[in-house]
Order: structure tokens, then C-alpha cells, then sequence
């Protein structure tokens, strides 16, 4: 191509045929989406040594949106034979689109169903041979102790945990409080608005504290976990450490999870303590209770296995929500765009997951009894 101020020539050489036509047509596509300034385009034929039909048709569209943009365009140089293909390009018409014919109703979804259930196959597969990765990786750090990664791991414990801690406090206070304003006033309907603290020592104890913190941290630090890992994953970071003989598994991976294992369940005894707090205080105001009434009626209500369920959940969901978070860092591709739907993603599987997590443990400690 040569251009002069609004004027463009194209120089058309080789073999246009359809088998070499691809990358051609790529760029004759470019230039009708930006054909610049050009206001005369010039098409020169001369070097071409086979045309067929199908190059005939591509530089006859291509000229088709040119002069719809307001472009001249003109031939020169053109053979007998290339002539004869136009004519017959332009006798047909400009092509018909091509409409596939639609699908029925029951073969989408099922195509659908098709494709969701092959991609969590797919996912779940990985997610395990992620998994069974870290668990070599942890075998192996403890027969080998000095691999361990104790300056990462203490951070992640500060990024995770304490710098959590005041987010954990205020939305299990609030939470907690809510609980016993709301179970007050339903409570109070049947006279029994005294097991108001039962209500709030056991839903805590057992199931919100936890819950709420886990998915707390899902949104906060799972979510940073991928981001970190992704971004370096962007950045080739990742390789540079595999180039320089390091396992990205223990420098980057095992320390998030074993910061986040030992975390949660801390973080989960905050929000557990904040959470008796804020329902201790609005009995306090609703029902006239005074501390001292509220701490017996909640020893009374709680025992050992109350307060325990929550804290043997918590490592567990730690886990979790730090392989989902990790992994997803792995997946990441090499764009920005990839950081955030990943992300995104981890996210939502990992409070998904936690849900499940904590629906099986609660089906299993109800059918042992606890």
C-alpha cells in the first residue's frame, strides 16, 4: 500500500486464490473498518498471478463498503478474465447472509446442560490435581522443615487476619444485634422472649459467626490472593521463579493456606465474642437484662460442642477459600481483563463452596449428635 495525503494505491501481487486468500482478506478488512483519510483508493491488479472467484468477490465487498464510507474507488490494470469474475460478482448480488437454523427449545437447554456440566468436570478435575499439588507440597515441607516459607506466612497472617479484624468486629456486632432485636420482638409474641440469649448463643455460635467471617474473608483476601497471583502470573513472575530453581508452590500457595487456616478460626472467636456482645446489648435495652442475667443465661444455653462446631469448620473453609483463590491466580492468561473475571470468580466459588461446606458439616454433626 502507498499512501499520498487522501490518496491510497494498492498494489495487488502473488497468488489470490482461495487457498492464499486469508491473510489477505484480513487486511482488506482492516482498511474498511479505518481506511484512514483516504478519500481515492486506487486497486492495481497487475501483479496478481491467479484470481479466482472468491478474490473477486472480497475485493468487490471490499469496494462495496469503501464507497459506502464515502471512498472512490477505482480499478487498473484489470485482465479480461478478472473482468469476466466481476461481472459475474456483480450479476449475483451481494451475498445473502447465512442464517443457521435455530435449535429447538429442549436441544438449547440441554445444550446448555451439556456444556455446564462438562465445565464443572473439567474444574473439578483441576481443582483435585490443585489440591493433591499442595498436599505433596506440605508432605514435603515437613520433611524438609527448612523449606518453609515463615516471612510470607507471617504476612499473609497480618493481611488476612489483623488487618480483617476491624471489618470481622463491626458487621458481627451489627449481625449480632439485629439477631436479638428481631428474635425479641417474634419471641415475644409466645411470652418467651427470655430465650432471646439461646437464640443468639447458638445461631452465633454455631452457624453465623462463622459464616459471616468466612465469607468475610472470601471477599477480602481470597479475592487479593488471585489478584496477587494472577498479577504476577501477567508480569511472567511466576516463571522467573520456576527459571531460578523456585517451587511457586512454596514460596506462593502454601503460605497463604496455612495463614489462612491458622486465621479464620481467630478471626471466627472475635466474631463469635462480638457477636454475644451486640445481642447482649440490645437485651440489655429491650428486655431490661443485665449483664450478669445475660452471661449465666448464655452458659446455660452453650455447651463445649457449641462453641467447638464453629472452630473445627473454620480450617476447613480456610482451606477453601485459599485453594479457590490461589488456583484461580494460576488461570489467570495474560490480560487485565483476565485479573478481574478471575477474581470475580474465585469469589463466588469460594462463598459457594463455604455454604456447601457448612450445610455438610451441619448434616454430619446432627447425624452424630452434636
Amino acid at each position: 500500500m502507498e499512501a499520498d495525503g487522501r490518496h491510497l494505491r494498492i498494489e495487488a501481487a502473488g497468488d489470490w486464490s482461495i487457498v492464499h486468500l486469508d491473510p489477505v482478506d484480513r487486511q482488506l478488512r482492516a482498511l474498511t473498518v479505518d481506511p484512514g483519510a483516504a478519500q481515492h483508493i486506487v486497486i492495481d491488479l497487475k501483479g496478481i498471478t491467479r484470481f479466482d472467484t472468491a478474490a473477486a468477490a472480497v475485493i468487490e465487498r471490499t469496494a462495496e463498503v469503501l464507497k459506502r464510507r464515502g471512498v472512490d474507488v477505482e480499478y487498473k490494470n484489470v485482465s479480461e478474465a478478472q473482468n469476466k469474475l466481476f461481472d459475474k460478482i456483480d450479476a449475483c448480488g451481494p451475498p445473502e447472509p447465512a442464517h443457521p437454523p435455530a435449535q429447538p427449545l429442549r436441544l438449547q437447554i440441554l445444550g446448555k446442560i451439556g456444556e455446564t456440566t462438562r465445565a464443572i468436570g473439567e474444574e473439578g478435575r483441576g481443582m483435585l490435581g490443585f489440591i493433591g499439588a499442595v498436599m505433596v507440597t506440605a508432605g514435603r515441607t515437613i520433611r524438609h522443615p527448612g523449606r518453609f516459607r515463615l516471612i510470607p506466612f507471617v504476612h499473609h497472617m497480618e493481611k488476612a487476619g489483623f488487618d480483617a479484624l476491624p471489618l470481622v468486629c463491626l458487621l458481627t456486632f451489627l449481625i449480632g444485634a439485629v439477631v436479638a432485636q428481631q428474635g425479641a420482638v417474634q419471641l415475644r409474641q409466645f411470652g418467651a422472649e427470655v430465650f432471646t440469649v439461646n437464640l443468639i448463643a447458638i445461631i452465633f455460635l454455631r452457624e453465623v459467626g462463622l459464616l459471616l467471617t468466612a465469607i468475610i474473608v472470601a471477599g477480602r483476601s481470597g479475592s487479593a490472593f488471585t489478584a496477587e497471583i494472577g498479577s504476577m502470573k501477567m508480569r511472567e513472575e511466576i516463571d522467573a521463579m520456576r527459571t531460578l530453581g523456585l517451587d511457586p508452590m512454596d514460596m506462593l500457595v502454601l503460605p497463604r493456606v496455612l495463614a489462612l487456616m491458622v486465621t479464620l478460626p481467630l478471626l471466627t472467636f472475635v466474631a463469635d465474642i462480638m457477636g454475644l456482645i451486640g445481642g447482649g446489648i440490645v437485651v440489655q435495652i429491650m428486655l431490661n437484662m443485665s449483664p450478669a442475667v445475660y452471661i449465666a443465661r448464655v452458659q446455660e444455653a452453650v455447651g463445649f460442642w457449641t462453641f467447638g462446631v464453629g472452630l473445627v469448620k473454620a480450617p476447613f473453609m480456610a482451606a477453601v477459600i485459599a485453594l479457590v483463590g490461589c488456583r484461580a491466580g494460576f488461570s489467570v492468561t495474560g490480560s487485565a481483563e483476565s485479573v478481574g473475571a478471575m477474581t470475580t470468580r474465585s469469589v463466588v466459588r469460594s462463598i459457594f463452596l463455604v455454604i456447601i461446606l457448612d450445610a455438610l458439616f451441619a448434616m454430619f454433626f446432627t447425624a452424630v449428635g452434636i
